[in-house]
């Protein structure tokens, strides 16, 4: 099974495949079930919660609809969880994008996701469904917009307009989920709602939304080393505000920046969202990283470290609750997040190769 993905903001066609040997039965045994239950805890369950209810971060959704388990089995939910969602707090986590999970873990993690709720992959129809995109537009305006956001970047539902959600995704896929809703998620089924050739343009409308864009390509580079956490070693730290105790505007963080003030700043999302955009300076400490290496090499002199995620919160909350634990005094979250902060139009850089042996830190 194999989709072509754009990825960056210049063309590139990456060919994606779930490996032709691979088991996609859904009988797995304990050791199996045991071991897919301990990655969802560690690597999901912060966003998507711990019974995959949804909804405890920035909106990420329920992953117990059948409808969506039963369609998206097992090559969306492939592709989703090894490249993530342009623009949002999924980021991708296959080692392809600079995550920590191989292609083995990620086909175990969909067949447990898919075990768990008893479901039977649909096979959908491999069709373009016709219809009139205008049409559609105004459709999407008034039925979709309020969660879906209007130009499909996802506001309280997931992103529709994203690149690598339309590479996967068919028409039948976007379609299905349309009539037929999600169970366990405010997504309304819309049969009775809209007519059959409303659905239809709908489903063009979205469709639509793929042509033209020019994501960038991932270029895996080397973490910084111990003796590069520091940004500004020699300067004075910062006097920051903090809103309750711990939130620090992305204002003050960049006016601490520019005037060269001692910090450390830690990226606290997957090592895939480090290598497609991060703060300058920013160190990758993966949320998930196992709690006694979440300090390690992390100076506990005072010198103040800042977390940021996508969530905006809940990565980098977890992050600085753990320091804090820890005896570390001087931490703070920046309160916006990194969306906000590229939307304000601050400073961001995007990790480049280093050497051609990538070094790939997975926890």
């Amino acid at each position: 099974m194999c989709r072509f993905l754009l990825l960056g903001f210049t063309p590139l066609i990456v060919f994606y495949c779930i490996p032709s040997n691979a088991d996609l039965s859904l009988t797995l045994n304990t050791d199996e079930m045991e071991k897919a239950d301990a990655m969802y805890q560690q690597y999901c369950s912060l966003c998507h919660g711990k019974d995959r209810e949804g909804y405890k971060a920035d909106h990420a959704p329920s992953l117990k609809s059948k409808s969506m388990l039963s369609t998206a089995y097992p090559q969306l939910l492939f592709d989703s969880i090894s490249w993530g969602r342009v623009n949002s707090a999924m980021d991708g986590y296959s080692h392809e994008a600079g995550g920590p999970l191989t292609d083995s873990d990620i086909i175990l993690l969909i067949r447990w996701l898919a075990q768990k709720e008893n479901v039977s992959p649909v096979e959908l129809e491999q069709v373009s469904i016709k219809g009139d995109s205008s049409k559609g537009k105004a459709l999407y305006a008034s039925n979709c917009s309020s969660c879906h956001g209007q130009q499909g970047q996802g506001v309280t539902a997931p992103a529709i307009a994203d690149q690598l959600f339309l590479s996967s995704a068919t028409d039948s896929y976007i379609k299905h989920a349309i009539v037929h809703g999600r169970e366990d998620t405010p997504m309304q089924s819309f049969k009775h709602l809209l007519g059959d050739e409303e659905i239809n343009d709908l489903v063009a409308y979205l469709r639509s939304q793929a042509s033209g864009w020019k994501p960038a390509p991932v270029e895996l580079a080397e973490w910084p080393s111990p003796d590069e956490y520091v940004v500004n070693s020699r300067g004075d730290g910062p006097a920051f505000n903090l809103r309750e105790g711990r939130y620090v505007p992305a204002m003050e963080v960049v006016k601490a920046i520019e005037e060269k003030k001692r910090m450390i700043v830690l990226d606290t999302r997957p090592g895939s969202a480090w290598q497609r955009i991060h703060i300058p300076g920013a160190v990758p400490m993966p949320y998930y990283r196992d709690k006694s290496r979440i300090a390690e090499n992390l100076p506990n002199d005072g010198t103040w470290i800042v977390a940021y995620c996508a969530c905006p919160h809940a990565a980098s909350d977890s992050v600085v609750d753990h320091l804090r634990s820890l005896g570390y005094e001087n931490t703070a979250v920046i309160d916006e997040g990194i969306l906000k902060w590229i939307e304000m139009g601050l400073p961001v850089v995007a990790g480049k190769d280093k050497t051609d042996n990538v070094k790939r830190q997975s926890n």
